[in-house]
């Protein structure tokens, strides 16, 4: 069986160093959208644009985390562990959750941890939860949780796993924003490190069952976490403390979204939807917790 569950959980952690310097974070704020928010009259050169790209004022938001040190996702990273074994184009990105221990800085070097800390079986499908876990010399960074969704490689009677379905925010949203995807959004966010052929290449897409190349669930991820911390935290990375999602449907680049908040005191709910596709799921059971 290409999943060998027991193996990938008795698996020794694969643990290395990582770094990151301001260019990295400045690239992957450009591969999000920084510094082309509608929003803005002259969005290249507005303060609160700036300090995503200036470097004499960088501020890091924290989904940066997914990407740092080289870039290589736990979706991809995680097919390499022991007893796994299976085709790219039979994957998808199922969900990510990101825990900050402390604001990240926009220079760093660190310790990952990498490790498979759950499989389940989902009938048609197998989904892996892929944990890395950062620190560095002052203690805990960071913690990733990436689930990788197998199509194809359920069905050996394994733990089903926990839902990640809630129930949907009621009432009107609080806020509601739109933001434009450029239609090169993917070819500059895989300079980040994600270089899955999916996002670049039409006939690896049309393999996988795609019309086309679609966009990174993370860049979705980055570009939804910056409209709430802009929109409701004042701008202000730190007060991000969690950040959870499930990947609900794709993105197309040159499209529309749409990001809907509903707003408390100690976390966020955001539903993601693609405009010119009447408003078709992208991001679902998103919260943001935040102080």
């Amino acid at each position: 069986m290409p999943i060998d569950a027991a193996t990938a959980l008795a698996a020794e952690p694969r643990t290395g160093e990582i770094s990151w310097t301001s260019k990295d974070v400045q690239l992957y704020h450009l591969g999000i959208g920084a510094g082309s928010n509608p929003e803005k009259q002259n969005p290249a050169t507005d303060p609160d644009e700036l300090r995503y790209t200036l470097e004499s004022r960088l501020h890091v938001l924290p989904s940066f985390a997914t990407v740092a040190g080289s870039g290589s996702p736990g979706v991809i990273s995680g097919l390499s562990m022991p007893g796994i074994e299976v085709d790219l184009a039979r994957v998808l990105h199922g969900g990510q959750s990101l825990t900050l221990h402390r604001p990240l800085p926009a220079t760093g070097t660190a310790t990952a941890t990498n490790r498979i800390a759950a499989v389940y079986d989902k009938g048609k499908a197998a989904v892996l939860v892929m944990r890395t876990e950062v620190a560095d010399a002052q203690g805990p960074l960071w913690t990733n949780d990436a689930q990788i969704f197998v199509r194809g490689e359920g069905g050996w009677g394994g733990d089903r796993g926990p839902s990640a379905r809630l129930e949907p925010p009621t009432g009107e949203p609080d806020r509601t924003v739109e933001r434009p995807i450029r239609e090169d959004q993917a070819l500059l966010y895989r300079l980040s490190g994600d270089w899955n052929p999916l996002h670049a290449d039409p006939e690896f897409a049309k393999v996988a069952g795609f019309e086309r190349p679609i966009l990174h669930g993370l860049c979705t991820y980055g570009m939804t976490l910056k409209a709430v911390v802009d929109t409701l935290l004042g701008g202000d990375v730190t007060r991000v403390r969690s950040y959870v999602t499930r990947f609900a449907g794709v993105v197309y680049p040159g499209e529309t979204l749409r990001i809907r908040m509903w707003h408390g005191p100690e976390s966020t709910r955001v539903a993601v939807s693609a405009v010119e596709r009447d408003d078709a799921p992208v991001l679902a059971d998103t919260i943001v917790e935040h102080s």
